[in-house]
């Protein structure tokens, strides 16, 4: 908790810049990143005892053999520095809280869907069921806290549009259990869809991570600006007071999630596992839904939508036809490997077409 070191700036007159949320984003991204480097070779060597088959192994034959060489839960480089930094950096508040609640509770059920995959040597962890209850419990616990504290409920029932310059809910006369049933029910969506997007996308050394990193970025942005009174009433976005704090979570975060590129670009040395993809989309979801733009996400977030939607049609069009297919493999990156394209082509691709997205929002932001 630096930022009270604030309150010593008559002793010292540096420590007045701890009350600055753009110093302590800066700090708390450089910070998870020195404790992740740190961290990272005793993890790593602990890991090594810690594998599972490789997901394209089993879907794709001889395109994958390395996955009996490289450890799984390569997602605790993500979560150990992020969380250590963001309670040395983030002035606490509901939102910082209810952020880590949801990327903790999430990392936990990926965590255990992990141990369940290294136990029985296979690809089958949690069944469907059983992972997605575990991740609607945490989104539940997480949106309680927000309409638990009476500042944060306020925020949280309104639901704001892209383009539009005021919150289209609630309405007049709307009465307030009607307000809070739907942000209980719209945060769940948001938060569980995220999370399994991101899992969706873990499939190429660094393809997922890449895209976390340019989607956290646009999202520091997005709530350092919705904290900002000034800000967001001349961009005309919801103004959030506290959710700038927000912005030092996302730099720890992209700080966290360069350690992890570093040992998994390609080729990887660590896989991320649904330690690591579980809790970083759902924490995202928990942000773009606290500072009240969820449907940002759709955009800024494209890569992981257009990985998820491939799935669904694949699925659909199969179950529909009787055994046809839209795409050679799904999620979709695999399409393109089974294409013939290098691995790192498409890893690279997605990337660009991730930081091509995330401008397009911020973009719209102005366009309102």
């Amino acid at each position: 908790m630096l930022y009270f070191l604030k309150e010593w700036q008559d002793a010292w007159g540096p420590f007045r810049l701890f009350e600055y949320q753009s110093v302590r984003a800066m700090m708390a991204g450089f910070t998870a990143l020195l404790v992740g480097f740190v961290i990272a070779p005793r993890i790593l060597c602990w890991l090594r005892n810690v594998r599972q088959p490789e997901r394209s192994e089993k879907l794709m034959g001889n395109l994958a053999k390395k996955g009996n060489q490289v450890p799984t839960m390569g997602g605790l480089l993500v979560l150990i520095p992020t969380t250590v930094s963001v309670l040395l950096w983030a002035r606490p508040n509901v939102y910082v809280f209810a952020a880590l609640l949801v990327y903790l509770g999430m990392s936990l059920v990926g965590w255990v869907d992990d141990c369940r995959k290294v136990a029985l040597k296979s690809h089958d962890g949690l069944s469907g069921r059983a992972k997605m209850g575990g991740l609607l419990v945490f989104s539940l616990l997480g949106i309680g806290l927000l309409l638990a504290w009476p500042e944060s409920r306020e925020k949280m029932v309104e639901l704001w549009l892209p383009f539009v310059k005021e919150p289209v809910l609630p309405m007049a006369g709307w009465p307030l259990w009607a307000g809070i049933a739907f942000a209980v029910v719209f945060f769940c969506v948001v938060t569980a869809g995220s999370s399994n997007a991101v899992n969706l996308t873990d499939g190429l050394d660094g393809l997922a991570i890449g895209c976390v990193i340019s989607t956290t970025l646009i999202f520091g942005v997005v709530a350092y600006l919705a904290g900002h009174s000034e800000f967001s009433s001349y961009l005309h976005i919801s103004n959030v007071p506290g959710a700038g704090e927000l912005a030092v979570w996302c730099a720890a975060l992209v700080g966290g999630s360069m350690v992890f590129l570093w040992y998994n670009a390609a080729p990887a040395e660590v896989y991320m596992g649904d330690v690591g993809a579980l809790g970083m989309g759902g924490v995202i979801g928990a942000i773009a839904f606290m500072v009240n733009q969820p449907f940002l996400l759709v955009l800024v977030g494209g890569v992981f939508v257009v990985e998820a939607l491939s799935v669904v049609i694949q699925v659909a069009y199969f179950r529909r036809t009787g055994g046809k297919r839209v795409f050679l493999m799904t999620p979709i990156h695999h399409h393109f490997q089974k294409k013939g394209w290098p691995v790192t082509k498409i890893v690279i691709r997605f990337w660009l077409l991730s930081l091509l997205f995330g401008i397009a929002g911020l973009i719209t932001l102005k366009l309102r």
